[in-house]
């Protein structure tokens, strides 16, 4: 995200609101070992893979398909081994359920390799298809109050803010740990959202200048800035 903000002419400050936690436990391997073996199997996340690459090979076996929510997603499976990864277009659960070998998929087994909270719709989408699906939370989002010196750096900050947004969880955890003096300011910031469901939930939170991305990733998320509002 610094380098796309700074190709951009932009500075970036980082707010850490959430912590990756790994679950490892006997129960969450086995299911991951279930979900692994499914003709289809889906990631929602780049943390979702690297918790899964921590517990073993991901190696695609011969007729299985692997989908990723998103090119960053993709990416992280290339790098942990998958040669042949299904994406979307758009970084979202709608987009990756409207895929065509997502369609025809009743008494299918189909993996979902995913967290806690992540892209509800998706297991909810697999199932109303027939599909019989395998999930594996293999990894937890912690919240955490970002840091005073962070929210220092925030109040130093010069210029018109933005919010590159690509999860929800984390945008509601910075509102509710802000201090009193900055919740206006960043209300009246122009959050680029990552999908549409995200400009929602942005939405919902008392944020009115919202800009849709054409995915995720931070040069995505960076471009948006001067989209037309969503």
């Amino acid at each position: 995200m610094r380098r796309a903000a700074a190709r951009a002419g932009m500075g970036c400050v980082a707010l850490s609101t959430m912590r990756i936690v790994v679950c490892g436990d006997a129960k969450t391997q086995r299911r991951l070992r279930d979900a692994l073996a499914a003709p289809r199997v889906v990631f929602t996340s780049p943390n979702a893979v690297r918790a899964a690459a921590s517990m073993g090979s991901l190696k695609r076996k011969r007729a299985q398909q692997f989908f990723a929510i998103g090119a960053g997603t993709a990416a992280a499976l290339r790098r942990a081994g998958v040669d042949d990864v299904h994406v979307p277009a758009r970084a979202d659960s709608d987009a990756l359920l409207a895929m065509d070998a997502l369609q025809d998929i009743a008494g299918m087994r189909v993996g979902l390799v995913t967290a806690p909270g992540g892209r509800d719709r998706l297991e909810p989408g697999l199932r109303a298809r027939g599909a019989s699906v395998l999930r594996a939370d293999v990894y937890a989002r912690e919240a955490q109050a970002p840091s005073p010196r962070a929210f220092a750096a925030l109040r130093a900050a010069r210029g018109r803010w933005a919010i590159a947004l690509s999860s929800g969880e984390a945008l509601r955890t910075l509102v509710e740990h802000a201090p009193a003096d900055l919740v206006a300011k960043l209300r009246a910031a122009r959050v680029l959202a990552g999908s549409p469901r995200l400009a929602d939930e942005a939405r919902a939170l008392g944020f009115r200048d919202l800009r849709l991305a054409e995915g995720a990733r931070p040069a995505d998320l960076v471009a948006a800035r001067d989209a037309r509002g969503a």
